[in-house]
């Protein structure tokens, strides 16, 4: 069905945007953040959508929404709370009842975990309810010393049928898998009546095109859809497509094998030409060359879409429990889901269980060793990932990676 978006159209510099409690995680675009909702099916399921980022590699956060049957509201992942977020939601509330509960389904994405305290103060009758398991560093602070409200905060019940919700919600959590400083963890949620799965970070699908909510500010885009320091590209669909795929390289891949840093004596001589446009550069600096074939490896990547479980989760974190984390998807596969709505990248994915399932093959494969070309991503691409791996193992920062026996 077709759905409708709203979003709130004002000056760059609009209160309703302003987050305050940026520093808290210094993500782009810090303090001024727009929000965009969808309705994703009539009058049930909604999606809130910002962006965040490092150096304007910028992908869409998001939180979902889903009306209950008895009336009110449940949140999924909540986002900044930002006036016009709030506004927005208000609306929701007024049509369906309250916002009655609030889901934070991991444990160790500050991204998400951030906002949750702030959110819960301006819905202040929802009940709050975290994935199990739950830490901060560098020191295991109590959740309410994290913002959380004390009385209104608890544990997810190890049993889906304990919950309050377990009248139109199933549950599946993922971990702990241990990694050192601590777990990984996320609760994927099933609502049965629109057929709908919420997920936060297992899975994602790559759009073709940048997404709206990212479109909303077209610097990021142009920003990287550059060759030089000195080029200023004009704000044109070829070029924010262009800047769209090179942020998904850098988002997934941090340095994917197209990319490469020119001397540092090149770089600034470039930047003392560039004057004033630079000023919204990386301190006047573009530090990257982009060698020709990028553009495969993007489409590599992408596949037309597919449901893809993120690099950093196949090389550095999945791999550590491949067993674990097949059960978990088995058992997710197992919900008559028709839509998949992810944290990131794509939303709402058309996809069944047996789509999702797919995504998880990577596991039952021999681990690639070095010089070993994998079959799903490009092994140049993946290169830094896998030095990340076996750098972080030798030193028992990570524990090694795992075959299924």
């Amino acid at each position: 069905m077709p759905q409708r978006v709203f979003f709130e159209d004002s000056s760059e510099n609009s209160s309703d945007w302003r987050w305050p409690f940026w520093p808290l995680v210094p993500l782009y675009p810090y303090g001024n953040r727009r929000t965009l909702r969808t309705e994703i099916v009539k009058d049930t399921v909604w999606t809130f959508d910002q962006v965040q980022g490092i150096f304007y590699v910028v992908v869409p956060i998001r939180m979902t929404v889903v009306r209950l049957a008895a009336g009110g509201l449940l949140v999924y992942a909540p986002i900044a709370p930002t006036r016009e977020c709030v506004r927005l939601l208000r609306e929701l509330e007024a049509q369906h009842g309250a916002v009655q509960y609030i889901i934070l389904p991991t444990v160790s994405g500050l991204e998400h975990k951030v906002f949750v305290g702030p959110f819960a103060r301006q819905f202040r009758t929802a009940q709050v309810f975290v994935a199990p398991h739950q830490w901060s560093f560098p020191l295991n602070l109590p959740l309410s010393w994290l913002g959380l409200p004390l009385g209104r905060t608890q544990p997810l019940p190890e049993q889906p049928q304990d919950a309050p919700f377990a009248d139109e919600f199933d549950y599946a959590v993922l971990g702990p898998i241990h990694l050192g400083v601590g777990p990984f963890e996320e609760v994927a949620f099933f609502h049965r009546r629109s057929h709908s799965l919420l997920l936060t970070d297992s899975i994602v699908s790559i759009p073709a095109e940048p997404p709206p909510v990212v479109q909303l500010d077209p610097f990021p885009l142009l920003f990287h859809a550059r060759d030089r320091a000195s080029e200023v590209p004009e704000d044109k669909p070829v070029n924010r497509l262009k800047g769209w795929q090179r942020i998904v390289l850098f988002a997934f891949y941090f340095s994917p094998g197209a990319l490469e840093v020119p001397p540092w004596g090149n770089v600034f001589a470039e930047a003392r030409q560039v004057g004033d446009r630079s000023r919204r550069n990386y301190f006047g600096l573009y530090p990257f060359r982009w060698k020709p074939g990028w553009e495969q490896s993007f489409e590599a990547l992408r596949q037309d879409g597919r449901l893809l479980v993120a690099p950093i989760l196949q090389k550095l974190i999945l791999n550590r429990a491949p067993q674990q984390t097949l059960d978990w998807a088995a058992r997710v596969a197992g919900w008559d889901f028709h839509r998949i709505l992810p944290c990131h990248l794509d939303a709402p994915l058309l996809a069944d269980s047996r789509q999702f399932r797919r995504a998880f093959t990577f596991l039952e494969k021999p681990l690639p060793t070095a010089g070993t070309p994998s079959a799903a991503l490009p092994e140049a691409d993946l290169e830094l990932l896998n030095r990340l791996d076996h750098g972080f193992s030798r030193r028992g920062i990570l524990p090694a990676a795992k075959e299924l026996v």
